[in-house]
C-alpha cells in the first residue's frame, strides 16, 4: 500500500528528470563529451551498487552484447536530447521529448505484433496537430532543429523503453542498467572519430570542465540518473503503473517551469508555442486515462462476452 511519502518521493524523482535538460545546458562541454562522462560515472556507480548487493551480473555473451547494443541507442538518445536543449531551448527540448510515450504507444504493437488501439491513433494525431502549431510559430532554424532533434531523441527513447520492458522480465533491472550505461559510454567513444571530423568545434574533443561543471555533472549522473532510476524501480513495487505513468508526464511541466525560473527571458516562447505544447501535454496526460479505460473495457468484455458494451451497439 503506497504511503504519502512514496508519492512525494515519486514527484521528486520526476522533478529530477525534468531538471536534466537544464543541467545539460548549464554544463559547458558539448553534448557528446557530456554523455561520455555521464554514462561512465553512472556505469561505475551502478556497478558499485551491484557489487555491494551481490546482484547477479553475468548472463552470457549473447545477452551482454544485446544490452551493450541497447546502450548505444541510449547514447544517441541522450546526445540528441542535450544537443536539442543547446541549439534551441530547454522548453522546446522538453516538449519534443514529451512525444516519447506516444511513440511507445505506436511502436509497441510493431514489436509485440498486436493491433494499434483507436485512442492511440487519435492521440498521435493530436500530437501532430500540436507540433504543427509549434512549427508554425517557432520558425527560426534553431527552434526547428531543436524540436526535430528532441523528437528524434523521443523516438530512440521509446525504442529502448520497449526493449527494456521485455528484458526486465528475464534480467535484474540494475544489471540491465549497468550494461546499458557501459554500452552507451563505449558507443560515444566509438563515435569520436566521426564526431571530431564532422561535428566537433575546432576538430578536437573538449573535456575542460570548470568546478561548477563537475558539480552539475555529478548531480546529473548520481542524483538524476542513479538515484532517480533506483528510486523509481523501488516505487514501482508500491505504486500502480497507471499512477507512475501519469506522474511521469509532469516531467516536461516541471522542466519548463524550472527553465523559465533559471534562464528567464531566454526561455520565453511565443503564445503559439505554449498552445501547441499544451495540446501535446494534454494528449500525454489523456493517454494513460484512456488506456486504463480500454483495459477495463476489454476485461469486462472477456468476463461477459454476451453483453453488448457501450459504444458497440
Amino acid at each position: 500500500m503506497p504511503r504519502l511519502k512514496d508519492f512525494i518521493e515519486l514527484h521528486f524523482v520526476v522533478f529530477l528528470w525534468g531538471f536534466t535538460a537544464i543541467l545539460g545546458k548549464l554544463i559547458s562541454i558539448p553534448a557528446v563529451e557530456l554523455v561520455t562522462l555521464r554514462t561512465a560515472i553512472t556505469a561505475v556507480a551502478i556497478g558499485a551498487i551491484i557489487y555491494k548487493k551481490g546482484t547477479p551480473f553475468w548472463m552470457g555473451r549473447a545477452q551482454a552484447l544485446k544490452l551493450l547494443g541497447v546502450g548505444v541507442i541510449i547514447a544517441a538518445h541522450w546526445m540528441l536530447f542535450f544537443a536539442a536543449a543547446r541549439v534551441s531551448s530547454v522548453s522546446i527540448c522538453l516538449v519534443g521529448i514529451a512525444t516519447c510515450s506516444l511513440w511507445t504507444a505506436l511502436l509497441d504493437p510493431l514489436f509485440s505484433k498486436t493491433k494499434v488501439k483507436p485512442h492511440e491513433i487519435l492521440l498521435a494525431l493530436l500530437v501532430i496537430f500540436g507540433l504543427y502549431i509549434i512549427f508554425q510559430n517557432e520558425t527560426s532554424f534553431d527552434s526547428v532543429l531543436g524540436i526535430s532533434m528532441a523528437i528524434g531523441s523521443a523516438l530512440l527513447g521509446s525504442i529502448f523503453t520497449i526493449i527494456n520492458a521485455k528484458l526486465t522480465k528475464r534480467i535484474h533491472s540494475t544489471t540491465i542498467t549497468a550494461y546499458e550505461m557501459a554500452g552507451a559510454c563505449m558507443g560515444t567513444v566509438l563515435f569520436f572519430p566521426v564526431y571530431i571530423i564532422y561535428f566537433a568545434k575546432g576538430g578536437s574533443l573538449n573535456f575542460n570542465l570548470s568546478t561548477m561543471d563537475w558539480v552539475y555533472l555529478l548531480i546529473l549522473a548520481l542524483a538524476c540518473t542513479v538515484y532517480a532510476y533506483t528510486a523509481s524501480v523501488r516505487l514501482m513495487q508500491r505504486i500502480s503503473a497507471y499512477t507512475m505513468n501519469l506522474t511521469v508526464n509532469m516531467e516536461p511541466i516541471y522542466g519548463i517551469l524550472l527553465a523559465l525560473l533559471i534562464f528567464k527571458e531566454d526561455e520565453r516562447m511565443s503564445l503559439g508555442f505554449y498552445l501547441g505544447a499544451g495540446i501535446i501535454l494534454l494528449s500525454v496526460f489523456i493517454y494513460p486515462v484512456l488506456d486504463a479505460y480500454d483495459k477495463r473495457r476489454q476485461k469486462l468484455k472477456q468476463a461477459f462476452p454476451d453483453k453488448v458494451m457501450i459504444g458497440e451497439e
